[in-house]
């Protein structure tokens, strides 16, 4: 029995290692998956330290409880100080030093929403604390009316949704969604979108929008860009990397390729970046990691007050932490947390972002 404990605790300690390969290299079936598992491999070297003491093995107890430990070290994180809650010092120094009317890409101009009407009093600046919410729509599948509930009960300013299709779009319209965030910004429909198109939406008004804000192996990123009441611009995006089943390596570049955004010479007029969706990674994949070195913050990292996880929604254990909310530096997250949607597998994911 003590060889066979061995021989797992061995097994774990190299599955543990596949969260320290670089980034990229992940990128192959099924080490996107095993990854994701990590976080829960603490269960069966808990038992085996348990009928270690019990049978007063101490080594055997202590082996594997500090590979439990390594196991659960990147989770750890979300309830202290994240392992890297300062971003990239070069990419926020190039953020820094972007001028506004510096860039070489020009946005298309500011449209509402096509189907309902602006409110009365139009919206021209961001609050200084706002919120936030994005959901993976699992197809357009995704109960309108719920979605359009929690926008009203949480004051949702800025709504990301991923795997968006025209009829859910018709039925958010007939819930009366545009009454609330009358501007729209979709990412083009095309053959490659991995479960639909994304959309991001705004209760105030935008200086600019685009249908995409990075080029990735995937369905395109919308982005709209607004004014902050302190005068700064803060772009907002909605991304949906594809899943491993469809494409290793373009799952890991479509992850890593959104740290472009981090960088204030790619997109102009804006001095805040947020990405917002479901990204398909957690913190134990090394491509997700070096996403957050580019330059972004991880709103539930960042609160430290626990994991939100979303995925799967029709069980409530084990699940991951795959939706997210990003930003880069100027914001302090709180209120992070997961909640259910009717009808889809991801949990939504809010949070309130506040300028620092």
């Amino acid at each position: 029995m003590t060889i066979f404990c061995y021989c797992v605790i061995l097994l774990a300690a190299l599955w543990v290692a596949l969260s320290r390969l670089p980034a990229g290299t992940e990128g192959h079936m099924p080490l996107p998956y095993l990854i994701a598992l990590i976080p829960f491999l603490w269960i069966p070297l808990t038992v085996i330290v348990v009928w270690a003491v019990a049978t007063h093995d101490w080594g055997l107890a202590c082996v594997s409880g500090a590979v439990a430990i390594t196991a659960s070290s990147q989770r750890i994180d979300y309830w202290g100080k994240a392992w890297n809650t300062k971003p990239n010092t070069a990419a926020a120094q190039t953020k820094r030093e972007t001028s506004r009317n510096a860039s070489n890409h020009s946005p298309q101009p500011t449209q509402p929403a096509e189907a309902p009407a602006a409110p009365a009093e139009e919206l021209i600046f961001l609050p200084s604390s706002f919120r936030v919410m994005t959901l993976n729509c699992r197809f357009g599948r995704a109960d309108a009316a719920d979605i359009v509930k929690h926008i009203r009960q949480r004051n949702i300013d800025v709504l990301a949704l991923q795997e968006v299709t025209d009829e859910l779009i018709e039925r958010l319209d007939a819930e009366q969604l545009g009454e609330m965030l009358p501007y729209r910004q979709f990412g083009d429909a095309k053959d490659s979108d991995n479960g639909g198109f994304n959309a991001i939406f705004s209760r105030v008004k935008p200086t600019a929008m685009s249908p995409s804000a990075v080029e990735i192996p995937a369905a395109d990123v919308p982005f709209i860009t607004m004014v902050l009441e302190d005068g700064r611009a803060v772009m907002m995006a909605s991304a949906h990397p594809k899943s491993p089943m469809r494409g290793c390596r373009d799952w890991s570049k479509g992850i890593m390729f959104l740290g472009k955004l981090a960088h204030g010479t790619f997109i102009g007029n804006r001095d805040i970046a947020v990405v917002m969706g479901d990204l398909n990674s957690s913190i134990e994949h090394p491509s997700f990691r070096m996403l957050i070195k580019a330059g972004f913050r991880d709103a539930s990292l960042a609160q430290a007050k626990g994991p939100n996880l979303t995925f799967p929604s029709w069980i409530k254990w084990p699940r991951i932490e795959l939706d997210h909310v990003l930003f880069t530096p100027g914001l302090k997250p709180s209120g992070v947390e997961s909640f259910e949607i009717n009808n889809t597998d991801h949990l939504a994911l809010t949070a309130t972002l506040t300028l620092a």
